[in-house]
């Protein structure tokens, strides 16, 4: 079946994957760079039966979020970093209740109010928890307008499937680039069937009883058995849902590591060094967690040195030495901004000349 292509931005794609794939709650508050994901909710929501509502602020929306996906609504919001801050309690609340959400989180640069400069300054804080209490996100970064659509259908899926907030990484320029889009649904076939939602709460019903959802694990054992729960659940995201893109891979030695658009400058550079004959190739984390960390450690088998590429100054590269476990040199290349190709290229041709000197000196 052919879909036909339109130019999209990238913001707009996320709206229009969430609509398609079922959300029908939306409450958000402005800020740039995202502020075409509420616009377009403005405009649709309603010709689709759905709800949407400019809160009077990220602390109000998260908990609207809260509330109608408590209900069993799909239910999402997207914000910046300085909104994201704003709804850290919020987020910790639906983990501890276990509902699911679906949040885009277009990053801006620096701390505070920041800069509209293209960033990746947000990997620690989602994907580690953000909030407090020892709860993860299941994270997601697209490199493309098209993966982002792809990816912002799946993330609604994947939300369902495990009661998790799912949270789309989205560097700031790719939110506002525009590229040709397929408007295509995810096939329904590539995705296991979800639970039913009898934890939702929608009143009494037959069965005689109302469903609580509840943050408050006050009872002696309670928060030993939701982190017990947490943890197989945590387990089975890392056994299922580890997904990554790999370019020139198989044959190379010297292995980039890069996700998001700084994964797009990566291939660049790697092109232009493969010209010169440099056995490089880029491995690309779709989802930063559950991370690739088990596709990493096989990757040592062929793989002499890694550099990992980040628009920040080195987040994502802990992970890759813990995945490493110390058997291959790990390096970094980055800054806060998007750094350009020739920033890669220089740090590749380093490590590819300190690769030869050390095969000279072995013979």
């Amino acid at each position: 079946m052919t879909h036909t292509k339109r130019l999209i931005k990238g913001n707009e794609a996320i709206a229009m994957a969430a609509i398609e794939a079922g959300c029908r709650k939306y409450f958000a508050y402005p800020i740039t760079p995202q502020n075409e994901i509420p616009e377009y909710m403005a405009e649709h929501m309603p010709e689709v039966g759905g709800t949407f509502l400019q809160a009077e602020s990220e602390l109000a929306a998260i908990n609207m979020v809260y509330g109608a996906a408590a209900a069993g609504e799909r239910a999402m919001t997207s914000t910046s970093g300085p909104g994201y801050s704003l709804m850290l309690e919020g987020l910790s609340g639906i983990a501890a209740a276990e509902v699911p959400v679906v949040l885009a989180q277009v990053m801006r640069g620096g701390p505070g109010i920041g800069s509209l400069e293209t960033a990746q300054l947000d990997y620690f804080s989602a994907t580690k928890g953000g909030g407090h209490g020892g709860y993860r996100n299941l994270v997601l970064a697209a490199s493309s307008v098209q993966e982002l659509f792809d990816l912002t259908q799946l993330a609604f899926h994947l939300a369902d499937r495990y009661r998790i907030l799912v949270m789309l990484l989205v560097d700031g320029i790719l939110g506002q680039i525009m590229e040709p889009l397929e408007l295509r649904p995810l096939p329904e076939s590539e995705l296991p069937e979800l639970p039913p939602k009898i934890w939702a709460l929608t009143g009494m019903g037959k069965r005689g009883r109302q469903n609580v959802l509840s943050t408050m694990l006050m009872r002696e054992g309670q928060v030993m058995e939701w982190h017990q729960r947490a943890a197989e659940k945590y387990r089975q995201i890392e056994e299922r849902e580890v997904r990554l893109a790999t370019h020139l891979w198989e044959d190379a030695r010297i292995g980039i590591v890069a996700f998001g658009m700084m994964a797009r400058v990566a291939e660049t550079a790697i092109e232009l060094c493969r010209e010169e004959g440099v056995p490089v190739g880029l491995l690309r984390p779709i989802t930063l967690f559950p991370f690739c960390s088990d596709f990493i450690r096989q990757s040592t088998a062929h793989i002499r040195r890694f550099l990992v590429a980040e628009v920040n100054l080195g987040q994502m590269v802990e992970d890759v030495r813990l995945a490493v476990e110390g058997r291959r040199p790990v390096d970094f290349v980055g800054r806060p901004t998007l750094p350009p190709p020739s920033m890669v290229v220089e740090s590749i041709q380093k490590i590819w000349r300190e690769l030869k000197d050390g095969e000279t000196e072995e013979r």
